[in-house]
């Protein structure tokens, strides 16, 4: 088994790395358009399935943003931002939805009490 941790990803995650790493060293800037599906197939030996499902997961992740037969391009790095929460984000959203289940326990068992069928 090889220590290298590209040959341990699967083809699409492998393409993925390649990808953000060209946004990274700025051979790919923000507005710039992917290579078509097809394209980025025969030059990387992958099965167009396997471009799309990489291209979907750059979506996911802000890298890229797609438009109908337009194609795919680089997002810019604010767009990025936004399409990932931080943990910050994630904790303050969390906080805010136990609180609201304690509030609607409290209210479940003061409706339970003054409830005469109870």
């Amino acid at each position: 088994m090889s220590s290298d941790p590209s040959r341990q990803q699967v083809p699409y995650q492998q393409l993925v790395q390649v990808v953000l790493a060209q946004i990274r060293r700025g051979e790919l800037r923000p507005g710039d358009k992917l290579p078509s599906t097809s394209q980025l197939a025969a030059e990387h030996g992958l099965a167009s399935g396997t471009v799309q499902r990489a291209l979907a997961e750059l979506r996911a992740r802000g890298a890229v943003y797609s438009q109908a037969g337009r194609g795919s391009f680089v997002s810019s790095p604010e767009a990025k931002e936004l399409a990932v929460p931080t943990v910050e984000d994630l904790a303050r959203e969390l906080a805010e939805l136990r609180e609201r289940v304690e509030e609607l326990e409290q209210a479940q068992q003061t409706g339970l009490r003054v409830s005469p069928d109870t």
